[in-house]
């Protein structure tokens, strides 16, 4: 179980992700926990490496976010986003480039959704590795 903290600003540690791109768009809250910091590390490598632009469309989403609290109501657990996964708009050629070097540096937790207007690939470093598609 990792520590909880409550930073009020990651102070520009990711210098291609900003704060805000990272807030809860529902309580405008950063995420608390370390492994999102440790998944954060991971993605700043990963678009160093790339060389090209990732986009998040959702970082993270504390408990009261609709898409969480829908689930929590349902008796089903909250998901990996209120605890450290992000939401990378891609498509095409990129979401194949993503998707092969997200596999190499091993990110555990891929979920592929390229179809209609909203194409991205979620990533995460869950416990037990796992590939959806959406």
């Amino acid at each position: 179980m990792s520590k909880v903290i409550y930073p009020i600003t990651y102070n520009g540690r990711w210098k291609n992700f900003p704060d805000d791109e990272l807030r809860c768009s529902h309580t405008g809250l950063l995420n608390p926990n370390r492994e999102f910091i440790v998944l954060m590390d991971h993605i700043q490598v990963l678009r160093d490496t790339l060389g090209f632009s990732l986009p998040i469309s959702s970082g993270y989403r504390h408990e009261t976010h609709p898409i969480e609290a829908k689930k929590i109501a349902k008796g089903k657990p909250a998901g990996e986003h209120t605890r450290a996964a992000v939401d990378i708009a891609v498509s095409r050629e990129q979401a194949y480039i993503v998707l092969r070097k997200a596999l190499e540096m091993g990110f555990s937790g891929i979920g592929i959704n390229q179809k209609g207007k909203g194409r991205f690939i979620h990533l995460d470093i869950r416990k037990n590795p796992t590939l959806w598609s959406y």
